[in-house]
């Protein structure tokens, strides 16, 4: 049961790179744009063959592409500091030692991942690249501090015995 819990609160980390290591487009990468390819070109058939006010007036839907706010990426970057003190990338200015707190950074990854949702289709390109990769940076490094932690505590458990 305790393990059950141990890995509800642990990140998945899904590798959504487009290529593998030789530069080659991975599999699962080149089914999803033959979807999405699929996808694109039944959406002007839905529009209808009318006089074309249909048409016009489905335009603006669509609205121009995203452009990237450096404002965004500034907020992007603010949060991921937090994130990276909190794993102890920082040092306490009071004691000079490195602040750790898993939970709260694990908080922070979570606020990234929840604004990466409630923004998707609303990004510039690399606003949404630069989203992707701090994300996944901060998990790796989540996942590294937390493996460091338990073996830390298992080695403080294994001297209380002897």
């Amino acid at each position: 049961m305790a393990e059950q819990n141990q890995n509800d609160d642990t990140f998945r980390v899904i590798d959504r790179r487009l290529f593998n290591t030789e530069g080659e487009l991975r599999e699962d990468a080149r089914e999803q744009i033959e979807q999405e390819k699929k996808v694109e070109p039944a959406k002007p058939e839905k529009k209808g063959a009318g006089d074309g006010r249909e048409r016009a007036a489905a335009a603006p839907e669509a609205g121009p592409a995203p452009t990237r706010s450096p404002a965004f990426e500034m907020l992007i970057d603010l949060v991921a500091r937090n994130a990276v003190a909190l794993l102890g990338g920082m040092a306490d200015p009071r004691t000079g030692q490195p602040m750790v707190d898993l939970e709260g950074a694990r908080e922070v990854v979570d606020m990234l991942d929840a604004l990466r949702e409630k923004t998707r289709g609303n990004l510039a390109q690399e606003e949404e690249q630069l989203l992707l990769d701090v994300i996944g940076s901060l998990k790796m490094s989540y996942l590294e501090m937390s493996k460091a932690a338990a073996a830390a505590a298992a080695r403080e458990r294994g001297r209380g015995k002897l």
